[in-house]
């Protein structure tokens, strides 16, 4: 049997280092009504008291490379959960890239074969990936895999709406995101 293709190494830190903290990366988006939307849910998603406690008490660093840009939905329902968690934890650094400042990075985070943003990217201490998220929470990318295999997206995107009505402050995308922020940042398997 053939083996595999290797992809090449990623330099992460040299790829964390030429993004944008999120206060530069808002102000170059292009669509300001989605700008002024994510600043707006931004001040106004809470964490749980047990997520901030335990973001603030992060012993090693996590830094995430958001691949996001302004004009996507998800982008502006997710990016605000994430830059919450990050004010809650000094230790959680956020650098955001476009798409095509890094091709051959989101080349390798296409989401059932198409291109889909944001992808959160998390990385450890040592530069290591440690896993990755996004578009959507997993039960929604579910959905929507499903929608396609039953060639009805429409339908798939409709449950997708109610389930994001459902969950304002973002509860379901900060479990997920929590879950690879704790693998960044463990100190034994």
């Amino acid at each position: 049997m053939p083996m595999p293709p290797n992809l090449p190494i990623l330099d992460w830190k040299a790829i964390f280092e030429s993004g944008v903290p999120y206060s530069r990366w808002i102000t170059t988006g292009t669509v300001p009504a989605n700008r002024a939307r994510m600043e707006e849910l931004l001040g106004a998603r809470a964490l749980e008291p047990h997520v901030r406690g335990f973001l603030q008490a992060l012993a090693r660093p996590v830094r995430v490379v958001a691949i996001a840009e302004d004009w996507c939905g998800d982008v502006v329902r997710h990016v605000p959960v994430l830059e919450r968690m990050a004010q809650a934890a000094p230790a959680l650094q956020v650098r955001y890239v476009s798409r095509g400042q890094h091709p051959e990075v989101f080349a390798r985070f296409l989401t059932n074969g198409g291109e889909a943003i944001p992808k959160f990217i998390f990385l450890s201490e040592a530069w290591a990936e440690c896993g990755n998220w996004g578009p959507m929470p997993a039960a929604l990318r579910e959905l929507i895999a499903r929608g396609k295999a039953c060639g009805d997206v429409a339908a798939a995107r409709r449950k997708v709406s109610a389930r994001y009505e459902a969950d304002p402050e973002g509860r379901e995308t900060q479990r997920e995101l929590m879950a690879l922020v704790e693998i960044a940042a463990c100190s034994e398997p």
